[in-house]
């Protein structure tokens, strides 16, 4: 029988589980609910090895269902028992016992297949439950250490599923992630204050003049704007010391991550532009900037585009 583990994330994205836990049904699980998150760029697209793109549905799933355990109203008041269930059949799943969830179903054949360690997904576990406790980082080193564990951790396993083990592969990893991770929370500002969480540093509020009054009413100021443009300055240079990555990155997966290197960029172009007016309108990726990232992300490697990828770039850009 599957066990159902808390309620859906929201009526507009909720995933109907599979009926049974066969494995392919639980890998088309585990792609259903990367599908139903909005992302600045695709999850295991078309351009990723075709055998690589399960396993990535399947890590995704993982810290999607945690990450909604740690933000989602549906588990107010049962945030930490929900992880700690997580954390439970995770270990389940690497020890042996029959997982009854289809994501955990489909994540131990990813573990066993590409001998992912059980560190990663632990840490981040660590960094959704940080979200419980921490609400303001005094700074940037605090956020640094938060994403460390709550997005990291996602990059490295990546380029564990595709066998690259370099450290400096992995160090290249770690700032796009963390780029990514800043890129979402500048993006998110608002309603991660209605959730009672500032991820911008305190130290970087102070020095700029912004209080949480300006945050909370989401007033357009010269100060905020200021904010924003130092905050995208310093998420960018993130996104350079990543960039050799997807130089040196083989075939498999240069293109995957160049989108999200491309879709961080162009999301961190959008909220430069808002400027002052961040806090009044949530910037957000339309048709002609995913179109863009892919496009620009195909180009990187001198790549064509074949009927597949033809395809991809409708879907996305619909």
């Amino acid at each position: 029988m599957i066990q159902r583990i808390g309620t859906p994330r929201a009526p507009a994205l909720a995933v109907p589980l599979p009926p049974t836990l066969e494995l392919d049904a639980c890998y088309r699980y585990c792609e259903a609910l990367c599908r139903a998150r909005h992302h600045n760029y695709p999850v295991a697209s078309f351009f990723a090895r075709s055998l690589l793109r399960k396993h990535i549905w399947a890590i995704f799933a993982f810290a999607r269902v945690a990450d909604d355990f740690a933000d989602e109203p549906a588990y107010a008041g049962r945030r930490a028992r929900e992880l700690d269930r997580w954390e439970e059949q995770l270990h389940q799943a690497y020890f042996g016992a029959a997982p009854t969830h289809p994501v955990f179903v489909a994540l131990a054949d990813t573990v066993k297949t590409c001998a992912l360690p059980i560190t990663e997904f632990t840490a981040l576990l660590s960094g959704f439950r940080t979200d419980l406790d921490a609400h303001r980082f005094a700074t940037f080193s605090e956020l640094r250490a938060y994403t460390a564990q709550a997005a990291e951790p996602v990059a490295r396993l990546l380029l564990y599923v595709a066998g690259y083990r370099a450290p400096e592969l992995h160090a290249y990893a770690e700032d796009l992630a963390t780029g990514l991770a800043f890129a979402r929370l500048l993006q998110d500002m608002p309603a991660d204050w209605e959730r009672g969480r500032i991820y911008v540093p305190v130290e970087d509020l102070r020095h700029f003049g912004v209080s949480e009054a300006d945050i909370a009413s989401r007033r357009a100021t010269p100060a905020i704007g200021a904010l924003v443009r130092y905050e995208v300055a310093r998420t960018r240079a993130l996104f350079e010391r990543a960039r050799p990555l997807v130089d040196v990155i083989g075939a498999d997966l240069a293109v995957e991550l160049a989108l999200m290197w491309h879709g961080g960029m162009r999301i961190l172009d959008k909220i430069a532009a808002a400027g002052p007016n961040l806090l009044a309108d949530r910037p957000r990726l339309g048709r002609a900037d995913k179109a863009l990232v892919v496009t620009r992300a195909v180009a990187w490697r001198g790549e064509t585009l074949g009927p597949r990828a033809v395809a991809l770039l409708r879907r996305t850009i619909q």
